[in-house]
């Protein structure tokens, strides 16, 4: 498999620590003289940078949440002055105040390169197109996306999100070889295609990046079938850097984080503490190469657990688990985790349903109840549905073992529940609208 900096991709666990240790020593400590809440938070915890002597010691340090983001609005979490800041991007917002991200043009290279790591060992060289359907905004993912894609040497072409028809016809046009989006929208390219007769050979697809959202590998598998290309999974966020911190390769087994880069640690949601290698636990990264905004051990909420070790591919990158959700957006259903990433493995390992469903969760009375709407494959889907009732009682059974818990599943037609070019929602939560 390919790299794009070997060195840094295949450092011994000696070379990694001492470089994370160098490069934690200086971000510590420009955080804490030019970052007021940073200096205040470390003087509360009793903490000067020269406590941080390697990075051992990062769990002195305290933690970095989006409410800190949210109170500093927008630029209080800044250790340039915005003279130096070349780039801002934020988030939709749509849980609060939108959490701000600064940039210098060094942090666009070495976000460029973060992200051009992940082309490479999807497969991509210089001589491959990518189509970029990932939003240019104020979102990390189009931009994102398209400067790693440059940085490699690729074609790029900036296609943005929305209008499904164009997308394709630019796909045949254009001789498109990579595709870069979420992997709800993978599915609905395909969807498009074949309710309008389109033979997937009218496309050149041979590779597929795809990220903003947790998926399973059941999904993944879907969309190699789908659209005939490997599929890889890119992880990031934008408080960060936006996609590149994270990334699967074509053994899909774990995403390799990029931690000449980004420090992730793994801890308890209750205690904090950290979680030994393979215990799953919120994921928390500390940028130790950022200029404009390094944040320290930022808790992502996403869920997750650590391995190391060489991989088949030979990276020697610390490996994450695939992100299975997120601790803040978990379902707890008469007392059990629910995640929908659950539900979504079960629901496509039967092969008789399409990877659309809708979670909606109610209360009667003090009980929870959870209705699960799955589209049936259309292949399945005739004017004399036979076995529709076996179907819904063979993927209930699976998932009350699953889940440890029951719920109700309603198999509804093709083409029913409501289509996204980018994140897809999943879940209607009405226990919150009380």
């Amino acid at each position: 498999m390919a790299f794009f900096n070997k060195h840094e991709e295949t450092m011994s666990s000696d070379e990694m620590s001492s470089l994370q240790t160098e490069r934690l020593k200086k971000t510590v400590r420009r955080a804490y003289e030019n970052v007021m809440p940073y200096r205040a938070k470390m003087d509360a915890a009793g903490v000067k940078p020269e406590d941080i002597k390697s990075v051992d010691d990062l769990a002195k340090l305290p933690f970095t949440t989006k409410q800190d983001l949210r109170d500093n609005y927008p630029y209080g979490m800044n250790a340039v002055p915005m003279s130096d800041v070349v780039r801002i991007h934020a988030s939709s917002g749509t849980s609060g105040k939108q959490t701000v991200v600064t940039y210098t043009q060094r942090d666009l290279d070495v976000w460029a390169e973060c992200v051009a790591r992940v082309l490479a060992c999807a497969g991509a060289t210089k001589d491959d197109i990518v189509q970029v359907c990932y939003g240019y905004s104020m979102f990390t993912g189009g931009l994102g996306a398209h400067y790693g894609a440059e940085k490699l040497g690729c074609s790029v072409i900036p296609a943005s999100t929305g209008n499904t028809a164009r997308q394709i016809l630019m796909m045949q046009d254009f001789g498109t070889t990579v595709l870069c989006c979420t992997p709800s929208y993978a599915i609905y390219l395909y969807e498009h295609m074949r309710d309008n007769n389109i033979s997937m050979n009218s496309v050149n697809l041979k590779y597929g990046i795809f990220g903003a959202e947790p998926w399973s590998d059941n999904m993944r598998t879907q969309i190699e079938n789908f659209l005939n290309l490997t599929a890889t999974d890119i992880y990031g966020l934008s408080e960060i850097c936006g996609p590149g911190v994270a990334f699967s390769c074509q053994t899909h087994k774990d995403l390799h984080v990029n931690e000449d880069h980004f420090i992730v640690e793994v801890v308890d949601p209750v205690t904090g503490l950290r979680q030994p290698d393979g215990v799953p636990g919120e994921v928390c990264f500390t940028c130790i190469n950022k200029e404009a905004m390094p944040l320290i051990r930022y808790n992502t909420r996403d869920i997750s657990a650590l391995h190391r070790g060489k991989c088949d591919c030979g990276r020697t990158l610390i490996r994450m688990d695939r992100i299975t959700g997120r601790s803040d957006d978990m379902l707890i259903i008469r007392g059990v985790n629910v995640f929908p990433s659950q539900i979504e493995s079960v629901l496509l390992s039967s092969g008789n349903v399409d990877p659309r469903y809708l979670i909606i969760v109610d209360r009667q009375g003090t009980l929870d109840q959870m209705e699960i709407k799955v589209e049936i494959n259309s292949s399945q889907f005739t004017d004399q549905i036979r076995g529709l009732q076996a179907l819904e009682n063979s993927i209930k059974a699976e998932l009350d073992s699953a889940l440890n818990i029951s719920a109700k599943i309603t198999l509804v037609e093709p083409g029913t529940i409501e289509r996204s070019v980018g994140k897809t929602k999943h879940v209607i939560d009405n226990r919150r609208l009380d």
